[in-house]
């Protein structure tokens, strides 16, 4: 396990949870680095002081990144479970997190400074990172470039099928792309929830207190295609996971 800054980093994929805001990913034939869509921010951050915030995130990236690999090794096989835990130092963002991988394909989890900041307590930072750790865990970056392939296939061919010139079928790949992609976002932040919360707990973290961070961002409501399910759906999943453990 590391702790390093962000700038030298270069991406493959990206999975940006803690935003409220849509992403955009690209058609399959593209690359698909893309940056992480910031979190707003909606109540005050904490009156830790930036010496409190450092040493608190350095104690729960020591506590919780254990439990997540030992998680990560337990639930699945030959996936690269070495997290590389980095700081995203880049000036003018909202507070935010997200997961991704290195060139190596080794998972990354990522928080910014206004993140690290802005929690309230461990328990909140504890429970992003169990949240991003998840994301790897299940696998969702590369389900969601599935979906995203399969969803390029399908409205591209019917594009074709009907007629459409090479730009007409260009766009509704790139459509499909989004629509594909979307599909499934909300049950991936749901599921990175659920094992969140319990990659929380076993690292001696209340998953419960940790969930209020969602009082802290925008509500992106339940909206056609958006990539965040609500946040008190968020929260009662919280709520449920946390009721079934020791």
């Amino acid at each position: 396990m590391t702790i390093r800054l962000l700038a030298p980093l270069l991406f493959l994929s990206l999975s940006a949870c803690i935003s409220t805001g849509p992403s955009q990913p690209s058609a399959p034939s593209a690359p698909t680095q893309t940056a992480p869509a910031p979190a707003q921010a909606t109540t005050p951050a904490t009156s830790l002081s930036a010496e409190q915030a450092a040493r608190q995130f350095v104690r729960v990236v020591q506590t919780v990144e254990p439990i997540a690999e030992a998680e990560c090794r337990a639930r699945t096989t030959d996936m690269n479970c070495d997290f590389n835990i980095v700081v995203d130092d880049r000036p003018g963002q909202a507070p935010n997190a997200f997961q991704t991988l290195d060139k190596a394909g080794r998972p990354v989890l990522a928080f910014n400074i206004p993140l690290i900041a802005t929690v309230k307590n461990a328990d909140e930072l504890a429970f992003v990172m169990g949240h991003e750790a998840a994301h790897h865990i299940e696998a969702h970056l590369a389900r969601q470039q599935r979906n995203a392939t399969t969803g390029a296939v399908i409205l591209g061919g019917l594009a074709a099928l009907t007629g459409g010139g090479e730009q007409i079928i260009q766009t509704a790949q790139k459509v499909g792309a989004t629509v594909g992609a979307r599909g499934y976002s909300k049950n991936f932040e749901l599921e990175a929830d659920r094992l969140g919360t319990i990659i929380t707990h076993k690292a001696g973290y209340d998953p419960i207190l940790g969930s209020a961070f969602f009082t802290k961002i925008a509500d992106p409501g339940n909206t056609f295609l958006g990539t965040h399910p609500p946040n008190a759906a968020r929260i009662d999943a919280v709520r449920q996971t946390a009721a079934t453990l020791n």
